[in-house]
């Protein structure tokens, strides 16, 4: 779901043969900063599809911790069908959340997990739950709590769709909204101080700067 997930995102198309990433791709989409508003730019912002195979502590050190450096945003997907995968969001919080520690490779139980880590984290955060058309609507409560550990700890905006489906993320939906809030979030966390004032030496453009997020997935 990851891919067809980036693809939707960038290309606003479904992805029609969905494969395996291996290490990392890259794609971009355009998004409007604080669209319909006097202080609207468009901004070009670089989404990288990060693959999440387990391997040895080495292995997995060195496909992924290189690419955790510089990050603006963090976007967690999940499969809704596999309980694993939104069980593992644990172990994406502390591997890319915590990037000074080295990589285990290893599920992180919740005996490891300590979320006062996290209490400074700055990075804007999105949980991305998909294949939400193939859970029955009678067992989507259930389902839909199983990240309620994220919302406690990091407060992230969260988002459940089928990436088959572009009208999930339709213009004026409550997931679009949520999608480019996020994004603008990344853009101010690239560009801009916490008081607001732009970053000194940053040019007041008025068409295109660059962002970078991290989309990222274990199976």
């Amino acid at each position: 779901g990851k891919s067809s997930l980036v693809h939707l995102l960038c290309q606003n198309q479904v992805l029609g043969n969905p494969s395996w990433t291996v290490g990392c791709s890259v794609d971009v989409r355009v998004h409007d900063y604080k669209e319909g508003t006097p202080e609207e730019k468009t901004y070009y912002i670089e989404l990288w599809d990060v693959g999440g195979s387990v391997g040895s502590a080495s292995s997995v050190k060195s496909t992924r911790a290189v690419f955790y450096n510089s990050v603006n945003g963090i976007i967690f997907v999940h499969d809704l069908t596999n309980k694993k995968s939104s069980q593992n969001l644990r172990r994406w919080s502390l591997e890319a959340l915590n990037r000074d520690l080295v990589p285990t490779g290893v599920l992180v139980t919740n005996g490891d997990y300590d979320r006062e880590q996290f209490a400074d984290n700055q990075i804007p955060l999105l949980v991305i739950g998909t294949k939400l058309d193939q859970i029955h609507e009678t067992k989507r409560h259930e389902v839909l709590t199983r990240t309620a550990f994220l919302a406690e700890d990091f407060n992230p905006e969260e988002i459940n769709l089928d990436c088959t489906n572009p009208r999930y993320l339709a213009a004026g939906s409550s997931n679009a909204v949520k999608l480019s809030r996020f994004f603008d979030k990344v853009i101010e966390k690239r560009y801009f101080l916490r008081e607001g004032n732009q970053i000194p030496g940053f040019p007041d453009r008025k068409r295109f700067g660059a962002g970078t997020l991290k989309s990222l997935h274990y199976d």
